[in-house]
């Protein structure tokens, strides 16, 4: 559940999604609806409510995404005035941040990142925000300040995680799961289920690192990268376990790194890490009765696709046996290409997809 203060009053009846996505199951989604009506003649609306909690909900729940930015001094500087603007619309009521907070060559110091808290703190809906590589694994570079990543992740997590289970901006509470990675959450609203992983580029911190010297993995970084990496897939099989529980309409996955970047041809040491988790994922998706979205930052450049549709690439790549064409991934815009934000709205039960989204351009 995620219950809190936002700025946004219900959605008017009469507005829609601007960009619907394609999905495949709202026949299936009928089809459930119909066999619930037969199976429970007697049922009132009250009881049908309670099988399935928040999908009765009326109008929409719209959210926004934002990722890899703010990137260098000029857009730190423009950062304050894309907040105004995400805050100033009424529809929009709650936020995700999908990781990089800065970009990849400038410092990992401590007031950089107190300073992003502190914006962040101006969102005036819950903000949910996931780690990405430039603010951890990547500090080891010499104009990152040569720091080691680990520590890093851990003042990260001082910073930005120190309410556990609430969220940044305006307070709400979410599901932490594993108090070991406060980062990992879970929230629901209108009949989807989201979740937050912690899984970042740079081979999610297998890549060396270099600006320390070393020339493969340290024990400490694998031993970091095996326990996060578990604990992100056993909240994905969590989150999908309990969204067939409730009869979810969709679940929604958010994280940092792109698994599945199509601006180059990967070698298999750049993407070994992620293949446990994209098996899982594809599993998770094939067994579930609904819509599902992967949303992610890293690559910069918004794409829409079904990255384990038959005939994929990725399927080989990631040793994935069963295709998954249900899966829908989004990758936002970033960095210098960071000129916009995402609009995703939920729409009505019987829409053609769960959910619906368009780029927002910045104003200033």
């Amino acid at each position: 559940m995620f219950t809190g203060i936002g700025k946004n009053s219900p959605v008017p009846s009469d507005r829609s999604s601007p960009v619907p996505s394609t999905s495949r199951r709202p026949l299936v989604f009928a089809a459930c609806l119909a066999l619930l009506a037969g199976s429970l003649v007697a049922a009132s609306p009250a009881t049908a409510r309670a099988e399935a909690p928040g999908q009765a909900k009326p109008g929409h729940e719209t959210f926004a995404v934002i990722g890899d930015v703010p990137y260098g001094a000029d857009q730190v500087a423009r950062f304050p005035g894309w907040i105004d603007q995400i805050n100033a619309d009424p529809q929009v009521g709650f936020v995700f941040h999908v990781g990089d907070i800065k970009n990849g060559s400038t410092r990992c110091d401590d007031a950089y990142y107190r300073m992003i808290r502190t914006q962040f703190e101006r969102f005036a809906d819950p903000l949910v925000y996931t780690p990405g590589d430039n603010e951890w694994t990547d500090c080891h570079r010499a104009n990152n300040g040569g720091y080691d990543p680990l520590e890093r992740l851990a003042f990260d997590r001082s910073v930005f995680f120190d309410r556990p289970g609430t969220t940044l901006g305006a307070p709400a509470r979410v599901s932490v799961p594993d108090a070991a990675y406060p980062e990992n959450v879970q929230l629901r609203r209108a009949g989807v289920s989201f979740a937050t992983l912690h899984v970042v580029g740079s081979n999610n911190d297998l890549a060396p690192w270099t600006g320390l010297g070393q020339t493969a993995a340290t024990p400490a970084q694998v031993a970091e990268e095996r326990g996060r990496m578990a604990a992100s897939i056993a909240l994905l099989r969590q989150t999908f376990a309990q969204a067939t529980q409730r009869h979810d309409r969709a679940v929604v996955v958010l994280q940092q790194a792109d698994m599945f970047d199509p601006t180059y041809t990967p070698a298999p040491t750049d993407i070994s890490a992620f293949r446990p988790l994209v098996q899982a994922l594809a599993e998770e998706t094939n067994r579930f009765r609904g819509d599902v979205y992967l949303v992610n930052g890293d690559s910069h450049i918004y794409n829409s696709d079904r990255p384990l549709a038959p005939g994929s690439v990725w399927l080989e790549r990631y040793g994935v046996t069963s295709p998954a064409p249900a899966l829908e991934r989004i990758t936002v815009d970033g960095s210098d290409n960071n000129k916009d934000w995402l609009k995703v709205t939920v729409n009505r039960p019987g829409a053609a997809s769960t959910l619906g989204w368009t780029r927002v351009p910045y104003s200033g």
